[in-house]
């Protein structure tokens, strides 16, 4: 009897390993890593690559022992804007990404705006694009809204936000909303826990938004928020009470900053703000809401020997504590560095694995994406994860 049984198990066993993503058991515990392959730096600028190969969207396994790619298609994508084009549905059977700029066809060396909006089948084995839609130009941060019933990407060229709404895992254009200055240059997006307010960072005129939400309706609340000079990447806790946006000033080679709002604050408000290295990038809340990871360029853009290259970027992890109840200031949930480490170059987005002890950080230069156990106050650097393209945005399923 005990070898039958063993037999079941490993006949079981073979059966869930070979069945499609969409057949794999809840929690399977992927992440996807958009990839762009047509822009490259010169100068320290971003420019388009000469005759490039195809953007590409990866699956990454995050339920081995290290994470490893399962699964790579062409899906267009650019780097340019917050390394956060992607979106996962939270049962994972469907992604949506988004392309801000595409290698212009008459001059392969160079790169155009652009504005396609794609969604990804994850139940096909292997992953297939099943819709392409447009946005508007410069089309760059997706969200999809507690419920899962409403979409909205980001337009960073057309000042603009298109909505979605959701129809059995297919986008259906709902609309665009127009922010008040067609040059705010609009960045980030995150929702509050119940999705009524959401709120957009501003690089062009250095604010905030909040935006209420009903439906597929937005108008926008005539109080922004002030946090930084060119406030970019923006991330919301699980819980969606906080919301934490990078800073990435001007890009001259000075210290940068990370800031903290109270999505529960009426109105939301600002109320703490911490240094990081220059050109901060991504930003990312850990699953439990305790941490807050921020990984800077620090200068791996710019020409070796200028004052401020660096050879790696930096990843600084921020404990989330209180303030303490005597303190002159607001009080409120402030910001504590606990632990940093050296990254690759162009180093772009963030992700914790589900239970929030492995952190992936993205290299575009390097096409690697940095591993790092965080365990006992520490972050352990694994071997890093070669990827198929200049790795510029990540995502999970869980918050």
């Amino acid at each position: 009897m005990k070898h039958v049984i063993t037999t079941r198990r490993r006949v079981i066993a073979l059966l869930l390993a070979t069945l499609p993503l969409g057949m794999a058991p809840a929690r399977a515990d992927v992440i996807l890593s958009a990839n762009d392959n047509h822009t490259t730096v010169e100068g320290g600028k971003s420019v388009g690559a000469l005759h490039p190969k195809p953007d590409n969207v990866s699956v990454i396994d995050m339920a081995q022992d290290h994470p490893r790619l399962r699964a790579t298609i062409d899906v267009p994508f650019s780097d340019i804007g917050p390394p956060m084009a992607v979106a996962v549905a939270p049962d994972e059977s469907f992604a949506i990404v988004t392309s801000s700029t595409r290698a212009d066809a008459t001059a392969p060396d160079r790169a155009v705006p652009d504005d396609r909006v794609s969604v990804i089948d994850l139940r096909s084995n292997p992953p297939q694009l099943v819709q392409q839609l447009h946005a508007g130009a410069g089309a760059t941060t997706v969200r999809i809204a507690p419920g899962g019933k409403v979409a909205l990407v980001v337009n960073r060229l057309a000042g603009t936000i298109s909505v979605f709404s959701i129809e059995d895992r297919r986008l259906v254009p709902a609309g665009t909303f127009a922010l008040d200055n067609p040059k705010a240059l609009p960045a980030g997006l995150g929702f509050s826990h119940d999705g009524s307010i959401a709120m957009v960072s501003r690089a062009g005129d250095n604010k905030i938004s909040v935006l209420h939400v009903n439906g597929t309706q937005l108008s926008l609340d005539p109080r922004p928020l002030t946090t930084g000079i060119a406030p970019d990447t923006l991330d919301v806790n699980a819980a969606g009470t906080l919301a934490a946006v990078t800073n990435i000033g001007r890009g001259d080679g000075d210290t940068d900053s990370v800031s903290l709002i109270d999505l529960t604050a009426n109105p939301p408000r600002t109320i703490d703000t911490a240094a990081v290295p220059n050109g901060p990038e991504g930003v990312r809340f850990s699953p439990d809401g305790q941490y807050v990871a921020v990984n800077s360029l620090n200068g791996t853009i710019q020409p070796p020997g200028t004052p401020f290259h660096h050879q790696g970027g930096v990843l600084t992890l921020f404990a989330l504590g209180t303030t303490p109840p005597h303190a002159l200031a607001t009080a409120g949930t402030r910001l504590r560095k606990v632990a940093e480490a050296s990254v690759g170059g162009w180093s772009q987005g963030i992700a914790f694995s589900r239970d929030g002890r492995v952190i992936l950080v993205q290299n575009m230069r390097d096409h690697t994406i940095s591993v790092f156990r965080w365990q006992d106050g520490r972050l352990t650097a694994e071997p890093p994860l070669a990827m198929p393209g200049g790795p510029a945005s990540i995502q999970t399923p869980w918050p």
